[in-house]
């Protein structure tokens, strides 16, 4: 991946808005930064260039939003499993990323959530079978994050859709979310760089957009506090259905470059 210098003024003005935008969600919600950053960043370079220019700033809104969400003891009490679902799925997602990098991973991530938005409509957001069976679904939907992170490099619909479901408070949502993330692109960070073919130079490349990425952060921070419960939730849910979109979108798009 060539460095920031070698881009035009135009792909450095987007990236940095990119950067800029997807901050500033992570930092309000909790979540957002790659799956807004990444299909942006895409349309100006090729999709691996945009996972890992993308990865490194998210990884630093993570310890950000992390940071800025309170203590961590009941969280770390209750789902300190979770990191661990998550990196074996980010292994094997990683993994399967570097075989078959044009496989249609955004396609059926966005099926998922638009099968879930549907499916929680119609009950009501009550899932019974999910707090019944909290373990089982937290390895399910940790290590199924931990797969889209390696893949389409967005982990956060599932986990989402596992913690809505157990009725957790935005605080508590947002930390565990970060856990799960933080494992999730330091292990996508290891396997590319040992496996994938990323250079440290590559890497060195991204670190002004870091930088951007962390300041966007705290400003989107700043306004989470204000936001109650079920405005929260609401929020979310909205924010899941713009993901398949826009995964539906970037899916569209490199399908119709490779064709015409």
């Amino acid at each position: 991946m060539p460095g920031l210098e070698s881009f035009s003024l135009a792909v450095i003005l987007w990236l940095t808005l990119a950067v800029v935008f997807s901050g500033f969600i992570q930092g309000a919600l909790g979540f957002g930064f790659p799956f807004i950053a990444t299909p942006m960043v895409a349309m100006v370079i090729d999709m691996r260039t945009a996972i890992i220019t993308v990865l490194l700033p998210t990884l630093a809104t993570v310890v950000i939003t992390l940071v800025t969400s309170g203590p961590l003891g009941p969280v770390m009490k209750r789902f300190w499993m979770m990191p661990v679902y998550a990196t074996l799925g980010a292994l094997a997602g990683t993994w399967l990323f570097v075989a078959a990098p044009e496989a249609p991973y955004q396609l059926l991530l966005a099926l998922i959530i638009i099968v879930y938005l549907n499916l929680d409509r119609i009950a009501r957001g009550d899932w019974p079978l999910i707090k019944r069976h909290e373990r089982v679904f937290g390895a399910l939907s940790g290590a199924t994050a931990g797969v889209f992170e390696g893949t389409a490099n967005v982990a956060a619909p599932p986990l989402i859709i596992y913690y809505l479901a157990l009725g957790l408070t935005p605080a508590m949502l947002v930390q565990a979310m970060q856990l799960c993330f933080m494992v999730g692109k330091m292990t996508q960070f290891t396997v590319l760089t040992l496996h994938g073919g990323v250079a440290a130079a590559q890497w060195l490349a991204t670190l002004p957009l870091c930088v951007i990425a962390v300041v966007a952060g705290v400003g989107g921070a700043r306004m989470r506090g204000r936001i109650d419960a079920a405005m929260f939730r609401k929020w979310v849910k909205r924010a899941l259905a713009v993901i398949a979109f826009a995964l539906l979108a970037q899916y569209a798009y490199q399908h119709l470059g490779r064709v015409f």
